[in-house]
């Protein structure tokens, strides 16, 4: 039975294999050349590009309109010129703005939102394998970007590294230069070509452009349409390994008031260091880290039968974290680094992870916590090899351990003494970017692990301008566990299509709209439907970017274990209980360029035996350029016949984002959550007093709603600073 599951759902991704025809150095190389020649003049990065060298460069001009549409010139035109010395790359860029007017950014926020800043990015594939690379950006009011990307393009904001820019403004343009030191990102020496690409967004005129041109369908970092930097000379090697040292000190004092403690302090240290043992390849350590100052998850109403998911921010685990946290899928993933650390204290560290050749990518990484309260130390180990086929496909093979240690005979751990998964993995990316898909087989060994210890995927998705088209399948066995991993739910397989259209009418003031269907159906392991939705929905998305969207859904459930729809501790309703329903659902996102915008979306109709309506919405507000003012809310109403509770759930938070100046970040969130009978308080001082160095002040509490009574606190104090 399990090979014939696999079968179905390995197929499909094989055979569309097939259609990778015509996998060429990539669609713009050959046509979109810019060269970079060296300079032995020292460039001022001030924003002023009055060192002679910017008079003589090759210039990247005739920015070709994205967005709205994908023909054509941008009516906001932008001139880039590269050089560069020894240790140093440097990039002047002119954004010339015809629009009288204030340029529309948010705040001086490092790792500003995309689509709310005028901005200029660039996004640099120095693999050539255009998959993985680099992106660095500004916002017209100078606020920095930089992100690691994989995939074929996805960015990861979270990646922080040492470089310098600089931004002036002017009535009729604005000018920036930056200084990216080549110690800050990986490349293979001896290349004489890089893929590069730059991407400017003009919100007055709502206007997205790129140099080497893009389908509109792709956001402008795919690394797919890349142009070519090519160098006057064959870039030289790392000359050995260098290091980089990044010692923190901390204090905290924390206080548990509902189990009557007094306040607790305490004081830490720890260290992390970078060795950059070639230019492709990267080693990370950490002794005794601190992740107190990583920025609190904004909470949600619980309404779910199964676990939430909040995304990885710390910074250890992020250089090359493709290789690990891109194992599985969304709902099914062999390995989530958050399950690390965040229980038990983290000892120390090691992370090795890059390029081996052109072909081969590695990562290894190993991770030792110490035990707290019931739970035993733990030795964490996630390795990864990923060999790359076709242009910009790859194959993966990895192996995840978690080994528990020193369990002692008067505990009351009952858990596995280990638990292991392996897999191999296949990642489709055609040349044009039209199909891509992943096909998987993951094994699971734990003691008492049999043959339903194991979990199988498959996706594909075909993209054009106009329709997207994709199918996803899984099967996962009821004895899958992993431990280390973030798996939704077990013993089921699952079917789900999907398929959206889009008209893009010409003079108009809506960009595109159309429709869209969606269906996902899941069964039991003896084909018995357990689950089932069916969506039909219509998008439409006006020229000044507000959007708007209607669903209709109808839901199916066959419930496996007893639930209590409002997770509120009231009766649950009974395993083997079929319920079905149908709702609506609405929202609309306001013009984002304008400094009050919202969104607001309301869903009402059936939910299980009773009735359910939901609002969300999230208001802002900014003071261009200092920060924004924003409120996010949900409220749930939800009506089941007795015996079962109903229940009517709030949830408000209150953000303050505050940037002083482009170093100095002040962020307050206050969540008040009656499902969880809290209100939680968190402070977020930030100086950036050196590249990549901080000092950090953070206050968090948690009360109660009704009379404000603490229930617990802390304040932390950590400074931290890198030395190359």
């Amino acid at each position: 039975m399990l090979r014939t599951r696999f079968t179905l759902v390995i197929l499909i991704p094989l055979f569309c294999t097939a259609l990778l025809f015509g996998e060429s150095k990539g669609v713009n190389r050959e046509k979109y050349r810019i060269g970079i020649s060296r300079t032995e003049n020292e460039i001022n990065i001030d924003g002023v590009l009055d060192e002679p060298i910017w008079s003589s460069t090759e210039t990247a001009t005739h920015f070709q309109r994205v967005l709205p549409t994908d023909t054509g010139y941008a009516s906001s035109q932008t001139e880039v010129r590269l050089t560069y010395n020894e240790s140093t790359i440097y990039i002047a860029i002119t954004c010339y703005d015809p629009t009288p007017g204030k340029r529309p950014v948010e705040s001086l926020r490092r790792d500003f939102n995309f689509g709310k800043n005028d901005n200029f990015l660039v996004f640099i594939d120095t693999y050539n394998d255009q998959t993985n690379g680099f992106s660095f950006g500004v916002s017209a009011a100078g606020a920095q970007w930089d992100g690691v990307q994989a995939n074929g393009g996805t960015v990861n904001l979270d990646w922080d590294i040492k470089w310098k820019s600089a931004v002036r403004n002017y009535p009729d343009r604005w000018i920036a230069e930056f200084a990216i030191p080549f110690r800050s990102i990986r490349y293979h020496g001896g290349e004489t070509e890089w893929g590069i690409n730059f991407s400017r967004l003009d919100l007055k005129t709502n206007e997205k452009s790129s140099w080497a041109p893009m389908p509109r369908q792709f956001a402008t970092a795919s690394l797919a349409f890349t142009g070519s930097l090519v160098w006057d000379k064959p870039l030289p090697s790392s000359g050995g390994p260098r290091f980089s040292l990044i010692p923190y000190i901390s204090g905290k004092a924390t206080q548990d008031k509902e189990a009557g403690e007094d306040i607790q302090p305490k004081a830490n240290a720890g260290i992390d260091a970078k060795v950059i043992l070639s230019t492709s390849m990267n080693l990370d350590l950490t002794i005794n880290p601190d992740y107190s100052q990583v920025e609190v998850d904004r909470q949600v109403t619980n309404l779910d039968r199964f676990e939430l998911f909040f995304p990885e921010k710390r910074q250890f685990y992020l250089e090359n974290s493709d290789l690990f946290a891109n194992l599985g899928t969304e709902n099914l993933r062999p390995f989530f680094s958050r399950r690390i650390g965040l229980s038990t204290p983290v000892v120390a560290g090691a992370r090795l992870s890059g390029k081996i050749g052109n072909n081969w990518r590695i990562g290894l990484m190993d991770m030792q916590t110490r035990e707290k309260d019931e739970t035993p130390a733990g030795n964490y180990t996630v390795a990864a090899l990923q060999r790359k086929i076709f242009r910009r496909s790859n194959i993966s093979a990895f192996l995840v351990n978690k080994q528990v240690m020193n369990v002692k005979s008067d505990t009351s751990f009952s858990g596995l003494n280990f638990n292991r998964v392996a897999g191999m993995e296949f990642n489709l990316a055609s040349a044009d970017n039209r199909w891509t898909g992943k096909t998987f087989y993951h094994q699971a060994f734990y003691p008492g692990a049999n043959g339903d210890a194991a979990a199988a995927a498959a996706n594909i998705t075909f993209s054009t301008q106009y329709m997207t088209a994709t199918l996803n399948q899984s099967w996962v066995g009821a004895d899958y566990v992993a431990e280390v991993g973030y798996i939704r739910r077990k013993g089921y397989y699952e079917i789900a299509p999907a398929l959206q259209y889009k008209f893009f009418p010409s003079d108009s003031k809506i960009a595109n709209h159309g429709p869209g269907i969606k269906f996902d159906l899941l069964t039991d392991p003896s084909f018995n439907i357990t689950d089932r939705d069916a969506i039909l929905f219509y998008q439409a998305e006006w020229m000044n970017k507000s959007m708007a969207q209607i669903s209709l859904k109808s839901t199916s459930v066959l419930l496996q274990a007893p639930f209590d729809p409002t997770n509120s501790g009231g009766v649950p309703l009974p395993a083997g209980e079929e319920f079905n329903w149908i709702d609506v659902s609405a929202s609309f996102t306001s013009d984002i360029r304008r400094p009050f915008n919202f969104l607001l979306s309301s869903r009402y109709g059936g939910y299980y035996n009773g009735t359910g309506w939901n609002i969300n919405s999230e208001i802002n507000y900014r003071v261009q350029p200092y920060g924004s003012i924003g409120i996010i809310s949900s409220y749930n109403n939800i009506q089941l016949p007795s015996p079962y509770n109903s229940a009517k759930f709030i949830l408000i938070g209150p953000r303050l984002d505050f940037t002083f100046t482009d170093k100095i970040f002040f962020t307050s969130l206050l969540q008040y959550n009656d499902q969880i009978d809290n209100i939680n308080l968190n402070l977020r001082f930030q100086w950036r007093f050196a590249p990549v160095s901080d000092l950090f002040i953070v206050y968090t509490e948690n009360s109660f709603p009704q009379d404000h009574n603490i229930k617990n606190r802390g304040l932390v104090l950590k400074l931290s600073y890198w030395f190359n």
